[in-house]
C-alpha cells in the first residue's frame, strides 16, 4: 500500500479517457508526406538474389533510383508488378534502411532516415517474366519529441479486482505477471503519477528502458561479429527484418519444392502488405490430402520480435532434419505445419526499422504494439495520414490479440482507441485477424501455438475465469504440461495472468475444437539479446528456464507429435472413388462476451452474435481413406467443466479473532507478525462435498488494510486476498482438499487510534458447479462431388475426439 493512502488520503477518480488521450497527444507534430510521382523501373533479366542486403552486381536484374532525404523522418518505397519483384532502400555508405521481399509484386519498404541523407532505392526482378514495375517514393518529416525516461515496473496486484482495476487506467501492460503483480511500462512521469493517484504501489525493474535497449543492441552486434553461425537451425545470429522473413520463406520454397508451399493469406494488411507464410509437408502442394494441421504463428504484437524468430526457426528445423532425423521425417510425412511468422507486418516493420532514439516517446516506434487501423471512434485530428506519420504516433491502431470474436468485448480489453489493448470496433474488424480466422476455418487445424513475449508462460483457454473450463480441461492441462516440460514455463489458464478477451485461442478452441496455446517467450524484455531471447530459449540453453530440457524447440516438436496423434482429434474413414472431392462443413452463430460499454465494466451490454463457417476438403486418390479432422461438436456446445455433488457442502465455520492486534507487517506474511486461526475442512469421509471454500474477514475503516492468507497442513499458501481500499477480504479456493488449514491474518496498515480490529471471520462452503451443457452433439455435413463437380452424396457425421466415424462409400448417400 502506498504511504499517502495509509495516511488516510482519498484516492482520486481516474481522469476521463478522452481527456487522458488529449493530454498525451496534444503536443505532437508530424509533417504531411511529400510524394514523388509513380515511375516505371525496368530489369531485363531475373536473378533470385536478396535485394535488401546490397546493391546487386547484375545491373540487368535491377533498376536504381537516387534521391535525398528532405528531413528526419520516414521514407517509403511502394512497388507493384505482375511478377515477383522486390525493393530495398539504402542510405549513406550503403546503410540498409528498409526492404520488402513479398511472394509476388506487391511491395512496401519503409524505414527511418536522417535529414539530407543520400538514398538509393533498388528495384529487383527476383523471378518471373515481368520486365517492368511501378515505383513510388514518399517522405514524411517527423519532429523529435520531448525526451522522457521509460521504466519497467512491477505493480502490486494481489487480488483479481486489483488486476482488473489496473487494466482500466490506459497504461502499457506487458504480458508479464504473477499472482501478486503485473508488469507495466511507464511512458514517463505522467504514467507514474497515474499509478500513484490510483493507489497502486510498484517496484522498478528497469530504470531506463532506452539505456537497456541500447545495451542489448550493442551486445547483439558483438555477438554477431563473434559468431560465424549460431546453433539455431538457420544459423542466424541477429534479429530479422520483415523483408528477411519473406525472402527466407521464398528461398525455402525454392530449395524444398516438394516439401514447402508458399501461402499468402486472403487479406492485405491495413497498409496494403501481403501477409505470408509457408506450409510444410510431403506433397506440400496438395492441401486436400487429409493430414492434420499444426499452425504456428508469431508477431500479433508488433514489438514482440522473438515470437517471429522462434516461429520461423521451427520451419528450418523441420526442413533441415527431414530425411536425416527419423522423428522430423515421420512428422513431416504425417502432418502439415503452417508457419506464419509475422501476423501483423505493418506494426512489426515500424517497430523493427525504428531507430533507437533514446526518448521512447510516442514517435519512438520501436515499442509499437498494435496494427495500423484507424478506429471509427478516433477523433478527427488523429485520423489523417498513415500509420507512421499521424499525430497519435504509436498509439493509433487495434490490438490484434483482442480482436478475435471469441469472448470479444469483455474484461481485459480496452474500448478506448489509444489504449495498447484496444479491442477494435467489432469482432474480426482487422484484416490481419480475419486472415487467421479464415485460415483456421478452411483447414483442419487440430493444434495451434501463437507465440508472444514475454513471461515464461504456456496459456490455454479460457481468458476469463467466469466463462468456465471446457469439459476437456484435464486433457488440455495435461497437453500444456507436456509442452511446459521442455521450456519450464508455467502451465496456466489464460486468466491466470490477467483477464483477456478477444484472444486467438478463445475463438479457435471453443469454435473448432483444435487445441490452442499462447507461448509467452522469455522471462523479461520485448527485445532481449538475440543470444538469450532467441538462441537460448529456442534451443534450451542457459540462461533459459528450459535449459537442458529442450527449450521451445522440443515443445514445438511435442505439439507436432500431438498433432499426429489421432487420439487427440478425430477421424473420418471410408471409401471414395478417384477424383472425387469430399467436403465437411458447418455454419453456426458464435457469441461474444457481454459487451462492455465502458472501460470500467460499469455498463455491460448483451452478447453479440456473428456467423462462423468451418469447411475443408479432401481429394480422393481412389480407395479407402482416413481423414484427420476436429471433433464434430464444438467445445462451447459440449459444455463446461463441472460435476454432480456427492453430498451437501460443509456447514460454515466461525473464526475467532485472537486477543490483541499484531504489529503492522508489510513483509513476509508468514514470517512477520500475524495471527493464526486453525480450522478443518471435511470431505467424503464425513459425507460432505465442497466444491468451493471462501474465508472471510471484515473491519470498519476502508483506509485500514488487513490481508488474509490460507495455508494447508504443509505450510503452503493455497489462496489469499490482499486488496486495499475496502473493508473486507475474501480468499477463495476451488475444490479444497479435506484436512487442516490455518487462516493467516496480517495487519498490513492501520490509520486510526485505537486500531481498527477485524471481526466476523468465517469459512463458508458451497457445492461444486454443475456441468454446463449448452447443446446436444453436433454433426459435420459431409458431401461428395465427382471429378466433374456433380454432387453424389450428402450425410451428417458425428464424431467425438479420439474416435473414428466409419462412413463406408462416402459418395453414396446412406439409406
Amino acid at each position: 500500500m502506498s504511504s499517502w493512502l495509509s495516511a488516510g488520503l482519498r484516492r482520486r477518480r481516474p481522469a476521463p479517457r478522452h481527456a487522458i488521450g488529449v493530454a498525451i497527444l496534444g503536443s505532437l507534430a508530424v509533417a504531411a508526406p511529400a510524394a514523388q510521382a509513380s515511375q516505371t523501373v525496368t530489369a531485363r533479366s531475373a536473378v533470385a538474389q536478396p535485394c535488401q542486403s546490397e546493391i546487386l552486381t547484375s545491373a540487368a536484374a535491377r533498376d536504381l533510383v537516387r534521391t535525398r532525404a528532405r528531413a528526419r523522418g520516414l521514407v517509403s518505397a511502394r512497388l507493384r508488378s505482375q511478377g515477383d519483384w522486390d525493393v530495398a532502400i539504402f542510405g549513406a555508405k550503403g546503410r540498409p534502411v528498409a526492404g520488402s521481399a513479398s511472394f509476388a509484386g506487391n511491395e512496401l519498404a519503409e524505414g527511418f532516415v536522417r535529414k539530407g541523407e543520400r538514398l538509393t532505392v533498388q528495384a529487383c526482378r527476383f523471378r518471373g517474366s515481368a520486365a517492368t514495375a511501378k515505383l513510388s517514393i514518399s517522405f514524411t518529416k517527423i519532429a523529435k519529441s520531448k525526451q522522457e525516461r521509460w521504466q519497467v515496473v512491477d505493480v502490486s496486484t494481489r487480488k483479481r479486482s486489483d488486476k482488473q482495476r489496473l487494466q482500466t487506467l490506459g497504461l502499457d501492460l506487458t504480458e508479464h505477471g504473477d499472482a501478486n503483480s503485473i508488469e507495466v511500462i511507464l511512458h514517463g512521469r505522467a504514467d507514474a503519477r497515474k499509478l500513484r493517484r490510483a493507489g497502486f504501489s510498484y517496484t522498478v525493474r528497469i530504470r531506463d528502458l532506452a539505456k537497456r535497449t541500447r545495451r542489448n543492441e550493442l551486445r547483439d552486434r558483438r555477438h554477431a561479429r563473434a559468431t560465424a553461425t549460431s546453433g539455431l537451425p538457420s544459423g542466424r545470429d541477429s534479429y530479422r527484418h520483415l523483408a528477411d522473413y519473406d525472402l527466407e520463406m521464398k528461398e525455402l520454397a525454392m530449395r524444398y519444392p516438394s516439401l514447402v508451399r508458399p501461402v499468402t493469406l486472403n487479406h492485405k494488411s491495413v497498409l496494403g502488405r501481403d501477409v505470408n507464410g509457408i506450409e510444410i509437408s510431403t506433397g506440400a502442394q496438395n492441401t486436400a490430402d487429409g493430414k492434420p494441421v499444426f499452425l504456428i504463428m508469431g508477431v500479433h504484437h508488433a514489438r514482440e520480435w522473438p515470437s517471429s524468430e522462434h516461429t520461423l526457426e521451427f520451419a528450418y528445423d523441420l526442413l533441415r532434419n527431414y530425411g536425416t532425423d527419423s522423428r522430423a521425417t515421420q512428422l513431416v510425412e504425417e502432418t502439415r505445419t503452417i508457419v506464419v511468422p509475422v501476423v501483423n507486418p505493418d506494426g512489426f516493420n515500424i517497430s523493427r526499422e525504428a531507430p533507437t532514439l533514446g526518448d521512447f516517446s510516442l514517435f519512438d516506434y520501436e515499442m509499437k504494439r498494435k496494427n495500423c487501423a484507424i478506429s471509427a471512434t478516433t477523433p478527427q485530428k488523429y485520423t489523417t495520414r498513415t500509420c507512421e506519420n499521424n499525430n497519435a504516433g504509436r498509439l493509433r491502431g487495434t490490438d490484434p490479440n483482442r480482436n478475435y470474436g471469441g469472448l470479444w468485448g469483455g474484461s481485459g480489453a480496452s474500448l478506448t482507441w489509444f489504449d495498447d489493448t484496444f479491442r477494435g470496433d467489432a469482432p474480426f474488424s482487422e484484416p490481419e485477424v480475419r486472415n487467421i480466422r479464415e485460415l483456421i476455418s478452411s483447414r483442419q487445424v487440430t493444434n495451434l501455438i501463437t507465440n508472444h513475449t514475454y513471461s515464461n508462460l504456456v496459456l490455454r483457454p479460457p481468458g476469463v475465469a467466469s466463462f468456465g473450463f471446457p469439459l476437456e480441461e484435464p486433457e488440455y492441462k495435461a497437453l500444456g504440461a507436456s509442452l511446459a516440460a521442455h521450456n519450464d514455463y508455467s502451465n496456466i489458464p489464460g486468466f491466470g495472468l490477467y483477464d483477456t478477451t478477444g484472444a486467438t485461442e478463445d475463438w479457435s478452441f471453443w469454435s473448432t475444437g483444435g487445441w490452442a496455446f499462447t507461448f509467452e517467450i522469455g522471462p523479461d524484455e520485448f527485445h532481449p539479446t538475440y543470444a538469450t531471447g532467441v538462441e537460448a530459449e529456442y534451443l534450451g540453453l542457459e540462461p533459459a528456464a528450459g535449459a537442458g530440457q529442450g527449450g521451445n524447440r522440443e515443445a514445438y516438436y511435442t505439439m507436432l507429435q500431438a498433432t499426429a496423434d489421432s487420439a487427440m482429434h478425430s477421424l473420418i474413414e471410408g471409401y471414395a472413388p478417384a477424383g472425387s472431392t469430399l467436403r465437411i462443413s458447418k455454419t453456426f452463430q458464435t457469441a461474444t462476451s457481454p459487451v462492455w460499454q465502458d472501460d470500467f465494466g460499469v455498463t455491460v451490454g448483451d452478447e453479440m452474435l456473428f456467423p462462423d463457417t468451418l469447411t475443408s476438403e479432401f481429394k480422393s486418390a481412389g480407395g479407402t481413406f482416413s481423414w484427420d479432422v476436429n471433433p464434430s461438436t464444438r467445445p462451447v456446445v459440449a459444455g463446461r467443466h463441472g460435476r454432480d455433488p456427492t453430498g451437501p457442502p460443509q456447514a460454515a465455520i466461525s473464526l475467532t479473532n485472537p486477543a490483541g492486534i499484531p504489529a503492522e507487517n508489510v513483509g513476509d506474511p508468514l514470517k512477520g507478525p500475524h495471527e493464526e486461526i486453525p480450522f478443518t475442512v471435511q470431505g467424503p469421509a464425513e459425507g460432505l462435498d465442497n466444491g468451493w471454500m471462501t474465508v472471510h474477514i471484515e473491519w470498519s475503516n476502508p483506509n485500514t488494510d488487513w490481508d488474509l492468507y490460507v495455508i494447508n497442513a504443509n505450510g503452503e499458501i493455497v489462496t489469499q486476498s490482499a486488496a486495499f481500499g475496502d473493508a473486507t477480504e475474501d480468499a477463495t479456493l476451488f475444490e479444497p482438499p479435506s484436512g487442516d488449514y490455518k487462516a493467516i491474518v496480517v495487519n498490513y496498515d492501520q490509520v486510526q487510534e485505537p486500531p481498527d480490529d477485524w471481526f466476523n471471520g468465517n469459512v463458508t462452503f458451497r457445492s461444486p458447479d454443475l456441468q454446463l451443457e449448452t447443446g446436444t452433439k453436433e454433426a459435420w455435413t459431409l458431401t461428395c462431388r465427382d471429378s466433374n463437380g456433380r454432387l453424389q452424396a450428402s450425410r451428417q457425421v458425428v464424431v467425438d475426439r479420439g474416435e473414428s466415424a466409419q462412413v463406408g462409400n462416402a459418395c453414396v448417400s446412406p439409406k
